[in-house]
């Protein structure tokens, strides 16, 4: 296997994330931050301890993060939530773009994922972060209260369709009346970072699912090796 194959199986991985791969509660988090107490297990979780593959110093280049929060509007002051943050890298990156006025909700189904970036978010010195203990179809989120929620590279891993319409139903629970849904996947195929391409899902079978769940689809954009689509009631 030659070293980018390697790099790229690993990758792959990493990005399966007990339920999404994507901030912890800091000392000053707002009341009602509190953790769920348990998570249902999933086939593939992501070890805690390979956290660092999921840092790679090229991801920024070609998953532009800054463009998928641009595509969900994520602006100061608003209320999001990083689903399957994983090591944090897009939680510490909508804190910056909500600034302390704004709230980021840091989501995985892994205890010791948000230990981490409980650690990671004191150490930049982010004051807006809050984590959530989920399950792997109920992200704990509260009702009715984000502008955005964030789901990168781990919608595939929520195994069966029928599971991941019930989990985007409980994503729009907790979206405001004109909240939106940011769903990130590998595009269909073979090439560049990302899973094997049985584990990818085309764009138009979410598309299916995001109706089957009662939402519609706002947007869609295009990134190197990945489609964002934006979702809405």
């Amino acid at each position: 296997m030659s070293a980018r194959k390697l790099f790229v199986s690993l990758f792959c991985c990493a990005l399966a994330l007990g339920m999404l791969a994507h901030a912890p509660v800091s000392a000053d988090a707002p009341a009602g931050g509190q953790e769920a107490s348990s998570a249902s297990p999933q086939g593939r979780l992501f070890k805690p301890t390979d956290l660092g593959l999921l840092e790679s110093p090229d991801r920024a280049a070609w998953q532009k993060p800054d463009l998928i929060m641009d595509a969900l509007k994520i602006a100061d002051g608003d209320t999001v939530a990083d689903i399957g943050a994983g090591s944090g890298f897009f939680t510490v990156r909508l804190a910056r773009r909500v600034r302390e006025t704004g709230l980021v909700y840091a989501e995985d189904i892994q205890q010791p994922m948000l230990e981490s970036i409980k650690r990671r978010v004191s150490r930049e010195g982010l004051k807006n972060v809050v984590t959530r203990l989920g399950t792997d179809t109920d992200a704990n989120l509260p009702k009715g209260t984000l502008d955005a929620v964030l789901v990168v590279d781990v919608y595939q891993e929520v195994e069966a369709a029928d599971n991941r319409v019930r989990f985007l139903r409980h994503l729009a629970d907790a979206l405001k009346a004109n909240g939106r849904i940011g769903i990130v996947n590998y595009k269909p195929g073979e090439g560049g970072p990302g899973p094997e391409p049985q584990r990818r899902l085309d764009r138009t079978v979410v598309e299916e699912e995001v109706r089957a769940a009662g939402l519609r689809v706002l947007d869609r954009t295009t990134l190197p090796f990945q489609y964002v689509l934006v979702v809405g009631r």
